[in-house]
């Protein structure tokens, strides 16, 4: 299971990171995309401390 976690953290971390860079792409809407970005490396950094604490 926890291995299953950590490859879910680890693919959300990396899309809130593409979101961070493909927000200074787009011609409109960055603030949402850039903020969704924010959104999921704190989620993908809340899993393995809150989810996963032993």
């Amino acid at each position: 299971m926890n291995v299953v976690a950590f490859i879910f953290a680890m693919a959300v971390f990396v899309f809130g990171l593409w979101l961070f860079g493909f927000a200074f792409t787009v011609t409109a809407g960055q603030l949402p995309i850039f903020f969704g970005g924010i959104l999921c490396v704190a989620l993908a950094v809340a899993i393995p401390v809150q989810i996963l604490r032993d």
